[in-house]
């Protein structure tokens, strides 16, 4: 592992959260594809000797989703419309409930520099266990992405005209961050 042992403190000042929705539907063409960063969270890395001796924890703010881009779409996103989209977040997606994130085992992955991190995911107030990897560059970097179901925790990936523009339930989450002690 790239990662000298030791307690990493992750936080918007460090790293990015990212949340990257993707669109279906008969009216998709009108959708945007969207890039939403989340700007309230934070992470706790406790690196040990050993791969196994590592634990993650994280904590993020469900109000605190800002929309950062949009692509596709039959316009450009202006502030009045990515305004919209976080009250549509804040109001029937998320619904102001608690994320939260913790490992049940961290182990070597497929490579150098690579862990694979399994855990516990809170969301919409549902448990649910998840998987990704995290990869660690020589040069204090980390970074990582897993596929979140919204329907596994009991979402339903927001729709409007009728149900024709609809968010995919694949949502893809990332970090990227700069290890500090």
């Amino acid at each position: 592992m790239a990662i000298a042992a030791g307690t990493y403190t992750l936080g918007p000042d460090l790293a990015t959260l990212t949340v990257k929705t993707g669109k279906t539907g008969a009216a998709s063409k009108a959708g945007h594809n969207l890039v939403i960063e989340v700007t309230a969270w934070t992470a706790s890395l406790t690196v040990g000797a050993e791969p196994a001796d590592t634990a993650i924890e994280l904590t993020a703010d469900s109000r605190s989703l800002r929309v950062v881009e949009g692509s596709g779409g039959m316009g450009a996103l202006g502030d009045d419309d990515k305004a919209s989209i976080e009250q549509s977040i804040d109001d029937e997606v998320l619904e102001g409930t608690r994320i939260a994130f913790r490992s049940t085992a961290v182990g070597a992955g497929d490579g150098p520099g690579r862990l694979h991190v399994a855990g516990d995911l809170e969301l919409h107030g549902a448990h649910h266990p998840i998987a990704f990897e995290l990869v660690a560059g020589e040069d204090g970097t980390l970074t990582g992405s897993a596929v979140v179901r919204q329907s596994d925790w009991g979402m339903k990936p927001y729709s409007t005209l009728f149900g024709t523009l609809k968010v995919v339930d694949e949502v893809e989450v990332l970090v990227s961050a700069t290890l500090r002690h």
